[in-house]
């Protein structure tokens, strides 16, 4: 286990008091985790201190060349006292995929996961109790040395933030509309559609924001070349049932490879549901839901876990999902994968992790 200083804060933040009104991302805790690289001595001096602004140079690789990356994951209290982790690691390899992509230098695992560790055994009184609720954890790296030139950077921080969190969405389960975006185009094979980057949530905005003007929640992408075949719903893996059968998009280089997309995955092969990987058209959807076969469709993702869909509206049409009402696998979905993040369910794939160990 790695150790890294812990400089405590002199003046500790009020916490939050309604759990019901948490939100998302909206608050956070007293500290951060702060970890420095350079060429000469590698991913180096790992501590956790109070949580406040960083300084960087105007000319910091990060604002003119937007070498950055970010994680997310959650921590739970646990009946037992114990304070779960889940599936860290998997969000730590995906990390270091994302470093590959965009010429960072990665990190050692094991130091990534004691850092997450390390920084939420510091503020783990933040963690909300509430169900529903959890400790979001926010890891990112930014290219920090000061240049202008098209090259990576040779200096970079990697920081820890964390923040006590509700509902992603207001309304919690309550089905979402979704608006099926044919116009703009958020990756293409080859680019940086599987890597977790702000540029790819930069790229969604404009789309984002006329589907909200319109009354929608989220957009459903379709692929950059075709424009023919579903991808993601907003920041989330999108998946549809039809005719029984769960259909969700193949890890193509296009899409994330969600951590919840894999839980999601797992549980219904546990369930007995049929699951599918494979390329889906629009098409197939808008024909299912007129033959009554579209049994439900939903969004994983941490943030919301699941996110029961309830109107889709392609090419001025509207269609409505299973009534507007989440479904029972997605219920299902949401009851199964939270329980064990919470430790109210046995974890029989190793998938939580407790901070004490």
């Amino acid at each position: 286990m790695t150790n890294f200083e812990i400089i405590r804060t002199t003046n500790p933040k009020a916490k939050p008091t309604d759990e019901s009104k948490l939100g998302f991302g909206k608050c956070f805790s007293d500290h951060m985790f702060v970890m420095e690289y350079s060429e000469e001595k590698g991913w180096h001096d790992g501590k956790v201190v109070p949580y406040g602004p960083i300084t960087l140079d105007p000319a910091a690789v990060v604002f003119h060349y937007g070498q950055e990356l970010f994680e997310g994951l959650k921590a739970y209290n646990a009946p037992d006292g114990n304070v779960l982790l889940f599936r860290p690691l998997d969000n730590i390899r995906r990390m270091n995929e994302t470093c590959d992509r965009i010429c960072v230098p990665r990190i050692d695992e094991q130091v990534a996961l004691d850092a997450i560790k390390a920084v939420v055994d510091a503020d783990r009184d933040w963690i909300p109790k509430t169900p529903g609720t959890s400790l979001y954890v926010r890891p990112f790296i930014i290219g920090t040395e000061a240049f202008l030139g098209v090259h990576p950077a040779k200096q970079y921080k990697f920081i820890i933030i964390l923040a006590p969190s509700g509902h992603y969405y207001p309304n919690g389960l309550a089905p979402t509309k979704i608006y099926v975006e044919d116009k703009y185009v958020r990756a293409v094979a080859g680019g940086t559609g599987f890597a977790k980057i702000g540029a790819n949530y930069a790229i969604s905005l404009k789309a984002q924001m006329e589907a909200e003007e319109k009354g929608y929640n989220q957009v459903l992408w379709l692929d950059g070349i075709e424009r023919k075949y579903v991808e993601e719903i907003g920041t989330s893996n999108a998946f549809f049932m039809i005719d029984g059968t769960v259909i969700t998009a193949p890890l193509a280089g296009t899409i994330l490879p969600g951590v919840t997309r894999r839980t999601v995955i797992q549980v219904l092969k546990d369930k007995g549901i049929p699951v599918e990987e494979r390329k889906l058209s629009i098409d197939e959807i808008i024909e299912a839901q007129k033959a009554g076969k579209l049994n439900e469709a939903f969004a994983s993702g941490t943030a919301a876990v699941i996110s029961p869909v309830g109107y889709i509206e392609y090419k001025g049409v509207g269609y409505t999902v299973n009534n507007n009402e989440i479904g029972e696998v997605s219920q299902m979905l949401y009851d199964t994968i939270t329980q064990i993040q919470r430790g109210d369910l046995p974890d029989t794939h190793g998938w939580t992790v407790k901070v004490d160990e």
